[in-house]
C-alpha cells in the first residue's frame, strides 16, 4: 500500500469534506421543494419497478441493499397511497411481487420533473465535458 503525503492527505480529506456538503445540499434541495411527500427512496423503489417491471420483495431489497424487512416498511408506504400493488407471482403462488400502479406512473413523473430542477440548480453551471469528468471519477471511487 502506497504511503499518502500530507499535501494528498490534505486534498483528500478536504475532497470528502465537499462531497459530503454536496450529499446534505442535495438532501436539503429535496426536503425543501419536495410537494410530494416521498423519499428518494420510495422514488428510487417507483423507478426500478417502472424500468424492471414487477419484482419480488427480496430481488428489490437486493438492489437497494437493504433486509427485505427494510423494503417492507419502504413499500408499505407506496402500496397504502396507492403507487404499487403487492401481487401473487403467477409461476409460485407462494410468492408475492410489487408492480407500479398507473397512479405509481403519474407520481413517477412528477418526481422526475423534480429531480430535474433540483439536477438544473446544483449542477447547472458545469459543462458537459465537467459532467463526463464528474461521474467518471466517483465511478471510479465507486469501483475502489
Amino acid at each position: 500500500m502506497k504511503i499518502m503525503n500530507e499535501a494528498r492527505r490534505e486534498s483528500i480529506t478536504s475532497l470528502f469534506e465537499i462531497v459530503s456538503s454536496l450529499e446534505r445540499k442535495w438532501a436539503n434541495e429535496w426536503n425543501s421543494h419536495n410537494t410530494i411527500g416521498l423519499s428518494k427512496t420510495h422514488i428510487f423503489i417507483l423507478d426500478l419497478l417502472d424500468a424492471e417491471g414487477p419484482m419480488r420483495p427480496s430481488a428489490l431489497a437486493e438492489k437497494l441493499h437493504v433486509t427485505t424487512g427494510g423494503v417492507t416498511v419502504l413499500t408499505t408506504k407506496l402500496t397504502k397511497a396507492g403507487y404499487i400493488n403487492k401481487t401473487q407471482n403467477e409461476t409460485d403462488r407462494r410468492a408475492s411481487q410489487l408492480e407500479i400502479t398507473d397512479t405509481g406512473h403519474e407520481l413517477l413523473e412528477t418526481a422526475h420533473e423534480h429531480i430535474t430542477n433540483i439536477v438544473d440548480r446544483m449542477f447547472g453551471m458545469l459543462t458537459e465535458e465537467e459532467i463526463d469528468s464528474l461521474r467518471s471519477i466517483f465511478s471510479k471511487c465507486l469501483l475502489g
